[in-house]
Order: structure tokens, then sequence, then C-alpha cells
């Protein structure tokens, strides 16, 4: 009987951590670093308009956007969206190093570039991200940033590898290891398959993903493939000079795949990053295993990380996001 009281107990603390990670504490704002690769796919806009959305209700504190892509014009755009929102001042980084380059084929970005405010002109006009990444995780509380990344791992690894500077005297895994709570990335098809963010930059994703010491949660390619959004936007008359209507509007006639919309895989990381993950899905444990070519599988056991499992129709989701993504900057 006392055999079983400890495996009962056991259980009862394995489910109250599990139940503990990716919630959000009611009336308290997540200290939020978005990490996106903005250019090679339009659900980043989506995203960073969550992002916004979500930080004007009071639910999210953006400390910095970044880009991990490095594509000329990546960082003007960034800037544009935030200025939209009315936070121009908020920090955007740009990888100074070796990076995955690739833009939108749709040169959507040209558009927002040359339309909406920008003060970052250039990419050679925005700080290094790992100099955002350590100043801003420096001036936080001890666990307490949640950082999404819906792009490449790149400056994540580049973060692990950072040496003590001028912010903090801790290298950058232990910077993360203090000051970091929880990391949400889309990344990854569960439970295995090989999927872009991943694949882009294997190098980085094998090291992040092997060597991160808080909790990950992935939002697989799974998820996001099943939500389809944009429509309601651009057909939406009351909206007007909205960069986010622009991007899907321009986008979305130029691949008949995305006439219901395009799938939303980005957005449901911001969702969960901030509002948490419950009462939209269950959490798998586990650990993701990386390739060198990219391709992911999923072990159950050294249940540190955890991959997004449907709790609710996709049509749910579908709706949230839709309504966000139509919200409108603070006047």
């Amino acid at each position: 009987m006392r055999h079983l009281n400890k495996i009962t107990f056991f259980v009862c603390c394995l489910l109250i951590a599990v139940s503990a990670v990716g919630q959000k504490k009611p009336g308290k704002p997540v200290p939020i670093i978005f990490d996106s690769d903005m250019g090679p796919d339009y659900d980043d806009v989506g995203a960073i308009t969550l992002l916004h959305a979500l930080a004007d209700s009071g639910q999210a504190n953006i400390l910095a956007t970044m880009a991990s892509t490095n594509f000329e014009g990546v960082a003007a755009v960034m800037n544009a969206f935030n200025t939209y929102f009315k936070r121009s001042g908020t920090p955007v980084g740009v990888p100074k190093g070796k990076a995955v380059g690739l833009r939108d084929f749709q040169h959507w970005t040209d558009t927002i570039i040359a339309k909406y405010p920008h003060d970052i002109n250039s990419n050679a006009e925005a700080r290094d991200a790992i100099d955002v990444y350590r100043q801003v995780l420096a001036n936080q509380p001890d666990n307490s940033v949640t950082i999404v990344t819906v792009g490449f791992l790149t400056n994540l690894a580049n973060l692990q590898n950072s040496a003590p500077d001028k912010w903090s005297k801790l290298n950058g895994k232990e910077l993360i290891k203090k000051k970091v709570k929880l990391l949400v990335c889309m990344a990854g098809i569960f439970p295995k398959g090989k999927e872009f963010n991943v694949e882009k930059d294997a190098a980085a994703s094998q090291q992040v993903f092997s060597t991160w010491e808080t909790p990950v949660i992935f939002s697989g390619f799974e998820i996001g493939a099943k939500i389809f959004t944009g429509l309601p936007l651009i057909h939406n008359d009351t909206i007007q000079n909205s960069p986010v209507k622009d991007v899907f509007r321009i986008s979305i006639p130029l691949d008949i795949k995305d006439s219901a919309g395009r799938k939303s895989w980005d957005e449901t990381a911001v969702l969960v990053a901030i509002k948490g993950y419950e009462p939209y899905y269950t959490l798998q444990g586990g650990h993701i295993e990386v390739d060198a070519t990219g391709f992911n599988t999923w072990s159950n056991v050294d249940k540190k990380q955890y991959y997004l499992v449907e709790k609710v129709p996709a049509k749910t989701v579908q709706d949230i996001i839709n309504k966000l993504m139509m919200h409108q900057p603070r006047k």
C-alpha cells in the first residue's frame, strides 16, 4: 500500500507539472520575445498581428521582435508592423552572421515597405539579434520570459553560443536557464517528419532542441495545416489602409491552394505562447530528435518537451485567429 501511495504521489506531481507548462496566470501579461522568419511565408504576418492584438488587450508585454532570416528589408518590414500597431520603439533584431536569406515570392514585403511608415530602413540600421536578446533577457526577472519562435532556430543557437558581455556576466546557456520560462516553437511534424523551420537551419535545430534547458512546447505542422485564415479580413470593407490586410489581399490570390485562406502555423504558436494551450490542446510529453537533414522524430521518454495535440475542432481555433487578425491599432 505504501508503494502504491508513492506511485500515486509521483503521478499526481507529474500531472501538476504538465498542467503548469504553458498555462498563463490570469491578469498577468506574458513577457514575450517574438522570433520570426518574416518573409518566406505570410502566416508570420498573422502571427505578429496576434502578438500586438493580445498585447493591446493586456495579455502580453512585447519585449522584442527578432528576424531569423536576413534578406534585405526584413528589419524594415518588422518595424513597419510594430509602427502600425503603435509600438515603433519595440526592438528589432536581425542575425548579422550566417543566416537563411529567404524572402517572400509574392513580394508583399515591397508593398509594406513602400506604403507604411517605418524608422528602420535597412538591416544595417537594426541591431544584432543576439545583442538584443542578451540585453532584453538580462533586464527581465528570473524565470519570466516566454520566447516564441515561428521561424528558423538560428538566433537561439547563436544565443546559446554567446559569451558574457556588457549586458550579463552569464554565457548564453546560463542566461537562458536563468531568465527564460518557456520556449514555444512552430516547428516539426509529429510524431515524425521533415518541416520547413527545422530543416532550413538543421544544425541550429539540432543544437537548440538537444540542449535547451527550459520547457519547450511545439506547435507542429499538423496543427496549423488544418486552420485557414485571412478571408474574413480581406472581405472586411471597414478595415482600410492595413498592412495586415494588404499582405493577405496580395498573397491569397497568387496560390490556388490558399483559396480557402492561408494555413496558419505561426499564429497557433503565438496563441499558445500567450494564452496557454488550454482549452484548445493537450500536451504529449517527451522530446524531439532531429537528424542532420532536419528530419524529426519524437521520443516519449524524458518528458521535458511537449507537442500540441488537438482537443477542440480546428475550426474553433480558426475562428479565434480570424477575429484577432482583424484587430486594429489602438487610438
